[in-house]
């Protein structure tokens, strides 16, 4: 399976930030749908996805949902307490899992309550647990989709410019500690991020249209044009984001 990167990847447009939720929604009912076995997601922060969660806890995508087949696992996360609001857990338990009990036991957050290098290693095991085995294959994709934003500066997950984390390649979750950032991030790596079926990029508002632009020319200098998936890659946008690009 080849890998695809940004500058080939899909580009899908719909109007606004509300349709590119409801877009997403029902991709993921989709994608697990047609899923024979269990079906791994990993999660972002940020306000799409947060819309995205509120249409799944919604009563139609709820039952449409296979939720015995589905895991859901998180793209990165501050190194806060997970209570604290500036979690990622936090929202998606707000906005999704406290209202859908079929997701009890199939919600894994990246640990926080060690320290921050402690914590990325705990997680990678328990991901490596799920995998069964303590490498990647790229025969054998680990996530089916990788949800993913893009910030002003161009990171994406928590690979955040100039910092180390952008050159790991053994690890499949590392911590980093953005420029200026009050917290220090746990993140998944390229490596594990590449480990998937779909990788998709929800993208939303004007803000987003330079780095968009400049992403999709393969621009190095920004974290968010060096992901790769084992499958398919997908920017899902709305018009802001795609006005004046070519």
């Amino acid at each position: 399976m080849s890998g695809d990167t940004v500058k080939t990847a899909k580009i899908i447009v719909r109007a606004d930030g509300a349709e590119v939720a409801l877009d997403m929604a029902q991709r993921l009912v989709a994608l697990a749908q047609a899923s024979k076995d269990t079906f791994r997601i990993a999660l972002s922060g940020g306000s799409t996805p947060k819309k995205l969660f509120e249409l799944l806890a919604s009563p139609g995508f709820v039952a449409r949902m296979p939720w015995e087949r589905v895991a859901f696992y998180y793209g990165d996360e501050r190194h806060v307490p997970h209570d604290d609001a500036a979690s990622n857990y936090r929202m998606s338990c707000e906005t999704l899992f406290n209202h859908v009990a079929a997701t009890e036991g199939r919600v894994y957050p990246i640990p926080t309550h060690g320290t921050a290098e402690e914590d990325a290693a705990s997680y990678q095991k328990l991901l490596q647990a799920h995998y069964g085995a303590p490498d990647l294959d790229p025969a054998r994709p680990f996530f089916d989709v990788v949800m993913l934003g893009m910030g002003q500066d161009g990171h994406t997950a928590s690979l955040f410019p100039r910092q180390p984390v952008l050159q790991e390649r053994e690890k499949w979750v590392a911590t980093c500690v953005p420029d200026d950032a009050p917290h220090t991030r746990i993140t998944l790596t390229y490596p594990a991020i590449a480990s998937s079926r779909h990788v998709v990029f929800l993208l939303e508002g004007r803000g987003k249209a330079e780095m968009f632009r400049r992403v999709r020319s393969g621009d190095d200098a920004l974290p968010s044009s060096h992901v790769t998936s084992q499958g398919e890659m997908t920017f899902l946008c709305d018009k802001a984001v795609t006005e004046g690009v070519s």
